[in-house]
């Protein structure tokens, strides 16, 4: 392969990741507020909302937890 092909495919791979990445903002941005919201109880037959960030709490010998908003690692 030439260079100047490895270059078109790289800015292919790139604005098709750009627009996949926007896509996923605008649907988050246009749901409203009700489905954004994390509470309520959960199990392995009932998960939580598909929500960013949103997951089951289970504490140790319980069967069900309750769904909570869970804070990133940060990074090392």
């Amino acid at each position: 392969m030439g260079n100047k092909t490895i270059k078109n495919i790289m800015l292919t791979v790139m604005a098709a990741a750009a627009l996949c990445a926007g896509s996923v903002s605008a649907r988050q941005l246009s749901q409203s507020v009700t489905t954004t919201t994390c509470r309520g109880f959960c199990g392995k037959k009932l998960p939580c909302p598909n929500v960013l960030g949103c997951a089951c709490v289970v504490q140790t010998g319980f069967t069900t937890g309750t769904c909570n908003f869970i804070a990133a690692k940060p990074a090392k």
